[in-house]
């Protein structure tokens, strides 16, 4: 389809840039590129805007894991190590994205997985070059130091609920041996302690929030909300608009630059539906190849966890407030008055990083403790255990696995093919069989015992490397931070270069998770922030030429 034979335009146009996606990129473009006041910007956002409530308080996020309204739901394909599993695959589909859904761990990753980028040829991405705007990202409640800044439209907070649980696994991290760590987003990464959150005085602190509150009151910039990305506009090797729906209609909006910031599995997916990928499976499903680009969906990566779940002899979990009205309205009544308790966390407080083998140069497995326990996680939610409960889940952040997001229809309505390829590799069974001993040996100090009923999961009779495996692949799945499918590079078969261009077409970039060489060893929203925040300066510095 040529320009002249696109969908009626829509208002406004043309812009300065398009922006496909509201998410932990999209946001951020859309604020930093309006900024100035002299771009005309375009965001488009499938779902719709971020008024839910839920949304909002932070304990909210367990009510929108299988909300629909503000959730794409996608299912991965089936898992051969997996005994065939189905894994949920949770994403933001409002304005916010996965920032307005997820569970609002601040974490980083680790110094020198950014040096790994640059010194695999991603020249501009070394720690040194990328902490600048983690920095700039960000408006730290402990104050500025060398490693954070104060002002940016990124609240990070400490939780203020003083919990007795999370700090009992504190005293017993200490017992095994673990370091204590105040920061793991400072001068190292090793060690115990409690996370912090993007949280401001008992509610969540999306993109949405921060990068999106002010800069909607812009002239220059327009937010539509319920504007599904069909495909881009294509003419003579250059990106010049994007053909969506919108109340049920085909529009189309021109533009200088098409900026894809969908995430990790719908940006890849975009970009096949416009002819941008492998063009021979492309044909196959009787999508027009515009370029061949081979590594389209592929080097797709995500960590894994498991989750060991413990009875415990106190009514002090959020098991305990689900399964009761009056603990449940009392909590109501805390949050809605002063803002504070239960409701006001995230029901994740502590946990660390460790390495897996002495031969690792950086943590490779990452825990984090939660104060419930539930059942098994469906696209249908999870129900609270009917007596107190909470889990401790070790992750595996540096992961052999590798995947891919693969179309099934040239329809762009029906949903991709997402296949991980997990725990195909014997490293990446070592390194969860480590962590899950690990979480075990935490919790068999002095400081937990008064705490601990009982293991409930998998339980105590699970002892060996054999019934470890067998644990593996019953229970683990996917941490639901998958990186990838859009890979930096220098190289020619990389999908995006190292400023974000889209190798072979002028106009097209790529800016979010996708784009990440190699996942990083930590929660992947900072980091997606943080790739936003410099491709606005690159995208700015290229358009004054």
């Amino acid at each position: 389809m040529t320009a002249s034979s696109s969908p009626p335009p829509f208002d406004g146009g043309p812009y300065d840039f398009i922006i496909v996606g509201s998410g932990s990129a999209g946001s951020v473009l859309a604020g930093r590129l309006s900024e100035d006041g002299t771009k005309k910007v375009l965001l488009l956002e499938a779902g719709p805007s971020d008024n839910s409530p839920w949304i909002h308080f932070p304990l909210g996020y367990s009510r929108l894991f299988a909300d629909p309204r503000y959730n794409w739901m996608y299912d991965s394909a089936p898992e051969a190590a997996l005994g065939g599993r189905v894994l949920y695959q949770p994403r933001g589909k409002v304005l916010g994205g996965s920032s307005s859904i997820n569970g609002m761990m601040y974490v980083r990753g680790n110094a020198r997985d950014f040096d790994d980028w640059a010194n695999g040829g991603c020249t501009g991405w070394s720690y040194a070059d990328v902490l600048p705007y983690f920095r700039k990202s960000e408006d730290q409640s402990r104050g500025a130091d060398q490693w954070h800044g104060v002002g940016g439209p990124l609240k990070v907070s400490d939780q203020s609920f003083d919990h007795e649980l999370p700090n009992a696994l504190c005293a017993a991290a200490a017992e095994a041996g673990l370091q204590s760590n105040r920061d793991f987003n400072g001068a190292a990464q090793d060690g115990f302690g409690y996370y912090q959150m993007n949280l401001f005085k008992g509610r969540r602190w999306s993109v949405a929030r921060g990068y999106l509150s002010a800069a909607r009151r812009r002239r220059n910039l327009r937010i539509v909300t319920g504007a599904t990305a069909q495909r881009i506009i294509i003419e003579q090797g250059r990106a010049t608009g994007v053909i969506f729906t919108l109340g049920g209609l085909l529009r189309s909006a021109s533009a200088r630059e098409v900026i894809v910031s969908a995430g990790t599995i719908a940006s890849p997916q975009l970009l096949m539906h416009s002819g941008i990928g492998p063009a021979a499976s492309l044909g196959e499903l009787g999508i027009s190849p515009v370029h061949d680009l081979p590594e389209v969906g592929l080097n797709l990566q995500d960590h894994t966890c498991i989750q060991l779940m413990f009875r415990c002899t106190r009514a002090i979990t959020i098991n305990d407030i689900a399964n009761s009205w009056i603990r449940k309205t009392a909590a109501g009544l805390r949050y809605a008055l002063f803002r504070t308790g239960y409701l006001a966390e995230t029901g994740i407080y502590v946990g660390g990083f460790a390495r897996s083998d002495p031969s690792q140069d950086r943590p490779d497995v990452q825990m984090a403790m939660a104060a419930w326990s539930a059942s098994e996680r469906t696209a249908k939610g999870a129900k609270a255990h009917p007596f107190s409960g909470f889990s401790f889940s070790p992750e595996h952040v540096n992961p052999d696995a590798r995947g891919s997001i693969t179309l099934t229809s040239s329809d762009p309505r029906v949903l991709p093919r997402i296949q991980f390829n997990f725990f195909q590799s014997d490293y990446d069974i070592r390194a969860m069989t480590f962590g899950i001993r690990l979480v075990r040996r935490i919790t068999e100090q002095p400081s937990m015992q008064p705490y601990i009923a009982s293991e409930i999961q998998p339980g105590k009779a699970v002892q060996s490397d054999e019934e470890m495996l067998q644990f593996i692949r019953d229970k683990a799945g996917s941490d639901i931070h998958a990186v990838g499918t859009c890979r930096m590079g220098a190289d020619a078969t990389a999908v995006v270069d190292p400023r974000l261009r889209v190798n072979g077409i002028r106009g097209l970039r790529v800016v979010d998770a996708s784009i990440m060489p190699r996942v990083i060893r930590g929660n992947t929203h900072a980091a997606t922030v943080m790739i936003a925040e410099k491709a606005s300066d690159m995208i700015l510095a290229d358009a004054r030429g």
